[in-house]
Parts: C-alpha cells; sequence; structure tokens
C-alpha cells in the first residue's frame, strides 16, 4: 500500500482508512512501508508508529507484512525485530540495492535476518531498482535451509525465472508476482499471486483474474488480464509511487498526498492520463 503523507508528517488516519478500502476491495494482506509505500524516504520512527497503529486497527483480520529490508544487514536485522515487537505477521525483505552482492552475499544476507527473528519472511527480489538479481538456486537454497523464509517476491520480469523457481523450491514455498501485469503467465508456470501496485487502486480486478485462473476459466482470466494489463501499465507512466498515489487518491477519495522528494508530484499530464483510464474503468471517484 501507498503512504499518505502530509506536509508535516505520515497521514496515519489517511492510511488506516486505506487499509480498511483495500481490504474491502480484494486485497488478502497488507504490505506496509515497501518500495511503494516510500520506504526509503521514512524516518525509523515513522514506520514503526505506522505498523503498530496498522497492527492495532487491521486486528488481525488479514497479515499485516512490513518492509524491512536495507542494504545493511545489520540494519535489516534490527529493523526487522522493532517490526516484530510492533505487532507484524511478517516481514519483506529487499535484497540488498547498491552493494550488488554476489549470490553467496545474498544468501548469507538473508540467512542473518532469518536467524535474527522469528517471523514468516519473503524475499523481494528486484533487480531493477537493486541493481542485482537473487537467483532462483539462492532462493531455493534459503528456502531449504529457513523454514522462516517462506516466499518470494519475484519482479526480474522473467517467467522463466518463475518456472525455475517452482522446479527448485520446496513445495510448500510460495512465489508471488511483483508485477501486476505479469501475474497471469507467472501463474501458469507456478506463482500463487501477486504483491501489487494496482491493488491500492483496484484489487478486485486483480482478485478476478487470479479466481478464474485457478477455478480452471483461463479464457475468463485472458479476457479479465486485457483490461487489466493497461490499468497496471498506468500506474507506471511515471516512476513507482507517483502514479499510483495520484490514481489511489483519485479512485478511493482518502488524500494520499505528495510522494516525498526526491520523488515529485504527477504532472498534469500524467494526471489527466490517470483520469482518463481511471473513469474509462469506473473507477474515478475523486
Amino acid at each position: 500500500m501507498v503512504t499518505p503523507f502530509t506536509a508535516d508528517g505520515v497521514n496515519y488516519d489517511a492510511a488506516l482508512a486505506l487499509g480498511e478500502h483495500l481490504i474491502a476491495h480484494g486485497t488478502d494482506a497488507l504490505v506496509v512501508c515497501g518500495s511503494t509505500g516510500e520506504a526509503a524516504t521514512m524516518t525509523e520512527a515513522e514506520r514503526l508508529e505506522l505498523f503498530r497503529r496498522m497492527v492495532a486497527k487491521i486486528d488481525h483480520r488479514v497479515p499485516i507484512i512490513a518492509g524491512t529490508g536495507t542494504n545493511c544487514t545489520a540494519t535489516t536485522i534490527e529493523s526487522s525485530k522493532k517490526a516484530v515487537e510492533a505487532g507484524v505477521d511478517g516481514i519483506l525483505v529487499v535484497g540488498p540495492m547498491y552493494n550488488k552482492p554476489t549470490q553467496e552475499g545474498y544468501y548469507q544476507h538473508f540467512a542473518a535476518v532469518a536467524k535474527a527473528v522469528d517471523c514468516p519472511i519473503i524475499v523481494y527480489n528486484v533487480p531493477g531498482r537493486t541493481g542485482g538479481n537473487i537467483l532462483p538456486a539462492t532462493v531455493a537454497r534459503l528456502a531449504k535451509e529457513f523454514k522462516n523464509i517462506v516466499a518470494v517476491k519475484e519482479a526480474a520480469g522473467s517467467v522463466a525465472q518463475v518456472a525455475e523457481l517452482y522446479r527448485l523450491c520446496p513445495p510448500d514455498f510460495t512465489i508471488y508476482s511483483g508485477d501486476d501485469g505479469l501475474v497471469l503467465p507467472f501463474m501458469s508456470v507456478g506463482a500463487t499471486g501477486v504483491v501489487s501496485v494496482l491493488a491500492n487502486v483496484d484489487g478486485e480486478i486483480l482478485q478476478a483474474e487470479m479466481q478464474a485462473f485457478e477455478r480452471g476459466d483461463n479464457k475468463v482470466a485472458m479476457d479479465i488480464n486485457k483490461k487489466m494489463v493497461p490499468l497496471a501499465n498506468a500506474m507506471f507512466i511515471e516512476t513507482n509511487p507517483i502514479p499510483v498515489k495520484a490514481a489511489t487518491t483519485l479512485a478511493t477519495g482518502i488524500d494520499c498526498g505528495d510522494p516525498r522528494l526526491p520523488l515529485t508530484s504527477a504532472t498534469e499530464a500524467t494526471m489527466a492520463k490517470l483520469r482518463e483510464i481511471l473513469a474509462a474503468n469506473g473507477l474515478l471517484k475523486a
């Protein structure tokens, strides 16, 4: 989920309202302070306060998953421990960015986190943001050795990589697409669902597509996908989460505010495109 901001800080009331909206519109769990949530420009105090408030508000109706990954293993461990103390149900840990670890470095990083916290861990592989690809063999090694490493959010954009993850990882290990537009092809080779950007705006279309696929209604799923992909693509006409933050405000009526620098507000051209596609899909409310 996006993190609503005001000029003075986190808009906690809007964040809680958004969490409720997402649960009511197709979301099965909430990722708080992930990449789309602008965790990189939030203070530790802000993140922990948001975790505490969200845990209290949602009250175990769906899992709360905290984004705790950084490019420093010691800091990631400290942040993960504090998130668990705040009551979250699991953590999402991105591969370290900028450092560009070897595969052994990735293994050692996630192994250290897994040893330090007693909660489910989702490995987040997003080479486009981190500069490195966590290979399926490394993920499988972690999944086999650490029972609390339970899933991967796979955003390398490769169907072949998802197929290899499915081949190598234990049967009870979960693969999530990290890209809304690829959820259908990813599910066809072993993924279970998606850690979504678009769900901030329209989680129901994603649920409809995935449920159709799981029922075996492939034609229905493909037809829904034709409608969903242009919506998903619109969330990336500028750097994420610039468009989705603006679109969430337009689609929910909840004021999510502007992104924090170094991200900037959506341009007028972006806003016009967002209004157009939201209106065409019956999603424009504000």
